[in-house]
């Protein structure tokens, strides 16, 4: 390859791009409208425009983007990860249109990226399994009857999802109808399609993971594990290289596992095979992820692999660079730096970054996909960095973490580093006592901390200092003063006037996805009355009191922070 098109946004976008950097090859980058001064649409070698809308419209128009390719003379394209990265109708698209697809091919990811059929082919190679539901579910009442059939709790999956959208944990039975429903809604938005199947739940069980990488020489190689149960809605926050507080037989057991059910698969490239730990020690295969993971720095900087360079050389047909699993060379921890609020249930907080100042010093890695001045869209993924940090043991590697943790001071938006900084001194994490962290500690054990200090839309200018030709941007080396009447509109703010009595008030700026009660209803306090979604995430909005519902919004109208959304009379 010479020209690499990288299909998303963000700071993988800027990760691959560097990659491609050292590898010799030019990148090309996409952005959408609310992306138009985004980072990584400077970093890239070209960059070209997507246009305005949702995702559907631009990071996730097959069409659109394999035009930009072949303007741009690209040879190759890289999905990153999310957006179409397991879409196997995207890599049959690109390989089409004659260019280089980095990634398994697409009977891999159809296969593997349909968790049923993942599930069939784990068990075929003796990969350990709870029990499932035969194939998708088709309406709500099968949820519920698969739910009497194995009991509660059950997990309701995306089965073309990822990257925990589409996931839904059930724990009564009276709930199994609406999960699904909401599963089916979120799989739809983020994937495309909106099948969803069920498995048994194992309670308060550990996320563990093995990195393959494989060539088309036949080469399959396990880079080592990763544990990912510090997760609040499904969606990963802390990771770490590798696994800890397991023992040699359970390594190899998933070491194993993982091998033989991507080479069953024909698998090609990097991709990541998941399980669930139980209390008691026992392993279940999860899924597989055909693609990067957005932990991957921590199995980077414990093995000395640059695994993106290794999916680059394996698109080229190249072998791997390594034939056997390395051993490891010390401990790192992922943080994953979202524009959430932990203190307020890590509510989305899209808006302006007023101040960047990153951590770094020994050890120390960050990928940013932002800077002082970057504006977080609410139209994706609230994370807008990853600290990385690594030391020769885990315990090193946890005193690094907390300096590298207060240095770093993110204003203008809220964040996860208050709930970054208390959990590294948390016992059950840091392991004293033993690992006591599972997949729900942070909803059921983390005693949580302040919330972050309302912060106000930035009213002010924001100028574009490029101008797109042909859809192409180019950089406008022109003093500032010279734009002085571009002005954006500002932020769209709250009314300033005080909330009615007994107003229900949006918890978050997004989208009111709809209504689950009509326009004068009776409703109960606790009763969740609408759905509302931003950064990929639909959050429950509930009546504060009883009485009857005046409805003020309406249903797929953009809300700000606070606004009113219906008074309770």
């Amino acid at each position: 390859m010479k020209k690499l098109l990288i299909a998303n946004r963000g700071e993988i976008a800027i990760r691959v791009a560097r990659a491609a950097r050292d590898y010799g090859v030019t990148s090309v980058g996409i952005y959408a409208a609310a992306d138009a001064n985004a980072l990584h649409a400077e970093l890239v070698d070209e960059a070209y425009g997507l246009g305005a809308g949702r995702p559907a419209d631009t990071y996730l128009n097959i069409v659109k983007i394999l035009d930009i390719a072949r303007r741009a003379g690209a040879d190759a394209v890289h999905p990153g990860y999310g957006f179409l990265s397991e879409r196997a109708e995207f890599a049959q698209a690109v390989i089409d249109a004659g260019l280089t697809w980095v990634g398994p091919s697409p009977g891999v990811i159809t296969a593997l990226g349909d968790k049923v059929e993942a599930r069939r082919i784990a068990a075929k190679v003796g990969a350990p399994l709870v029990k499932g539901s035969d194939g998708p579910l088709q309406t709500a009442a099968d949820a519920v009857a698969f739910a009497k059939k194995v009991g509660l709790p059950i997990a309701i999956k995306a089965a073309f999802g990822g990257g925990g959208r589409g996931i839904k944990v059930a724990r009564r039975l009276e709930e199994v109808g609406e999960l699904f429903e909401s599963a089916v809604r979120e799989a739809t938005e983020a994937f495309g399609r909106g099948e969803c199947y069920a498995e048994q739940f194992l309670d308060r069980p550990r996320h563990i993971e093995a990195q393959i990488i494989a060539d088309s020489h036949g080469n399959t190689v396990v880079l080592g594990t990763r544990d990912c149960s510090l997760q609040r809605r499904n969606q990963k926050l802390v990771e770490e290289a590798p696994a800890p507080f397991i023992s040699d037989e359970q390594r190899s057991r998933i070491h194993d596992a993982a091998r033989a059910i991507c080479a069953a698969a024909g698998y090609t490239g990097a991709g990541t095979v998941e399980f669930l730990l139980s209390q008691a020690g026992a392993i279940s295969f999860l899924e597989v992820n055909t693609r990067l993971q957005v932990e991957h720095p921590v199995t980077e900087e414990t093995t000395g692999v640059d695994i993106v360079i290794e999916q680059l050389r394996i698109a080229d047909g190249l072998p791997l660079s390594l034939t056997d699993t390395p051993q490891p060379r010390g401990h790192s921890f992922e943080f994953r730096i979202n524009a959430e609020d932990p203190g307020r249930g890590f509510l989305p907080t899209p808006g302006r970054i007023t101040r960047f100042r990153a951590p770094a010093g020994p050890g120390v890695r960050l990928d940013a996909g932002v800077e002082t001045g970057s504006e977080i869209p609410g139209l994706y993924d609230s994370m807008m960095a990853k600290l990385i940090v690594t030391a020769p043991t885990r315990e090193e590697a946890l005193v690094r973490a907390r300096r590298a943790l207060a240095e770093f001071q993110i204003e203008g938006v809220a964040s996860v580093l208050p709930f970054q900084r208390a959990v590294v001194n948390e016992r059950d994490f840091t392991g004293e006592d033993g690992f006591r962290v599972f997949t729900n500690w942070i909803e059921t054990e983390f005693r949580g901390v302040e919330p972050s200090p309302r912060v106000d839309p930035v009213e002010g200018e924001l100028l574009r200092s490029f101008i797109e030709i042909d859809g192409k941007r180019h950089v406008l080396g022109l003093p500032a003063a010279l734009f002085s009447g571009a002005v954006a509109a500002p932020a769209a703010k709250p009314p300033s006037q005080a909330a009615s009595e007994g107003a229900m008030t949006a918890p978050m700026p997004g989208t009111l996805q709809r209504w689950l009660v009509e326009d004068g209803a009776q409703v109960a306090e606790g009763d969740v009355v609408a759905l509302i979604e931003a950064m990929k995430m639909e959050t429950r909005v509930v009546a504060p009191k009883s009485g009857r519902i005046r409805l003020k919004v309406e249903a797929g109208s953009t809300v700000a922070l606070g606004i009113e959304l219906a008074t309770i009379e």
